[in-house]
């Protein structure tokens, strides 16, 4: 193991229950007019108009733009920018899921830097910082709110996109646990079965030749000593919290449990990257119009089955985190816990067709970035290989 490790994270990162409260004070440090961007379903929630009370008392001017949509449509961000140009914010507030994270994250870069959002696409095309930025997540799922992405759905590519820069990590964000406990537990499997995948894309990522300045030349450099370690913390939490959390959505324990366990999947994720799960959910998820979570947690098991050979250590230590007694534990008992909180166990479940195998095959293997930061190479005959187990769901297909 290298000792080399990087990590990004917001200015302040604050969690507990009832830590929302703290909004309205750390708001007025940072800004006077606040563009407040959330969904619509949110603002009309009581808890959402106490936060809006609370921001007012500390006097900041507001303007509520409850437009985001999911899976955040480029264009419904390009008229949040236009719409917010008037009200002139020197602060943004995302309250919300992931989507809202990223529609705030989106329209904060328009307002800085203008032009539209396909002008920052990938990794470092951000030119510079933004105006304050405080990510209040009220799912735990995406991580959002501490990392430098924004994804997008771009209708011209079929496909989301991804904008990815270090001046997209909010400066604070507001992590309370009781902002989920009303989430319902089909939301709540899908978006912490994402929080999984993520930690353990991150943690079983190709580690790099540290050479310095790699984290300079790439938003995501694979795994690292620092990620790692919010990598494995976040797997043990959100394995021992999860099922509970959907089960019984009042106990705040696991609700504890699976928000900590999402920011530090985040946190992990955020500079190690996420690999071919991901890469094969964004083709997977334009033609099935299914929930991001739900894809990324289906293939999960295979994308582990397929690295298997060069990360058994991974697998021993995820183990240990998930309270196995063994490596060989891991990818079935993953299968099984995503099965009983309702995942779809196949492409096929997920609603995929069988004709359309190779065209996701061809167009996952097209998304550079995550494919080469999987531990086992992929090549495109290896990618078909891996997308037809993932249909039939039959492991032994990938030994």
């Amino acid at each position: 193991m290298t000792s080399f490790g990087t990590i990004r994270a917001p200015r302040e990162l604050i969690f507990g229950s009832g830590q929302r409260a703290a909004l309205g004070t750390v708001a007025a440090k940072l800004g006077k007019r606040a563009l407040v961007v959330t969904d619509e379903r949110l603002a009309g929630d009581r808890l959402f108009i106490e936060m809006m009370e609370e921001l007012a008392e500390a006097g900041l001017n507001l303007q509520v733009d409850s437009s985001t949509q999911p899976d955040v449509p480029v264009d419904t961000a390009v008229a949040s920018a236009d719409r917010a140009r008037a009200f002139d914010p020197d602060i943004v507030i995302a309250i919300g899921g992931g989507s809202c994270l990223d529609m705030a994250k989106c329209v904060a870069v328009l307002l800085a830097h203008g032009g539209k959002p396909q002008d920052y696409y990938g990794e470092y095309q951000v030119p510079g910082p933004l105006m304050p930025l405080i990510a209040v997540p009220t799912t735990a799922g995406t991580g959002s709110e501490v990392t430098p992405v924004a994804v997008l759905s771009d209708s011209a590519r079929s496909l989301k996109v991804g904008i990815s820069s270090p001046y997209l990590i909010p400066t604070v964000a507001i992590c309370d646990p009781d902002l989920t406990l009303t989430c319902p537990a089909g939301l709540t499997a899908i978006a912490g079965a994402d929080a999984l995948t993520h930690a353990i894309e991150a943690f079983t990522a190709i580690r790099r030749d540290p050479v310095p300045g790699l984290a300079q030349e790439r938003v995501f450099v694979g795994k690292n000593a620092l990620s790692d370690h919010f990598a494995l913390q976040a797997i043990g939490l959100l394995w021992s919290g999860l099922e509970t959390a959907c089960r019984d959505g009042a106990d705040r324990s696991a609700r504890e449990q699976v928000m900590m366990g999402a920011t530090l999947a985040g946190l992990a994720f955020g500079v190690a990257g996420t690999a071919a799960a991901h890469a094969i959910q964004y083709p997977v998820g334009a033609l099935t119009h299914t929930a991001h979570g739900a894809g990324v947690a289906c293939l999960m098991p295979y994308v582990m089955q397929w690295n298997a050979p060069v990360i058994s250590d991974e697998l021993d230590q995820i183990a240990k985190a998930a309270g196995l007694g063994s490596g060989t534990e891991v990818i079935p008992a993953i299968a099984a816990l995503f099965t009983r909180i309702g995942i779809p166990p196949t492409l096929a479940a997920l609603g995929l067709p069988e004709d359309k195998l190779d065209w996701v095959a061809e167009q996952s293997s097209g998304i550079a970035r995550l494919v080469q930061n999987t531990p086992r190479p992929l090549d495109p005959a290896a990618m078909r290989r891996l997308v037809g187990a993932a249909f039939s769901g039959d492991l032994t297909k990938l030994n």
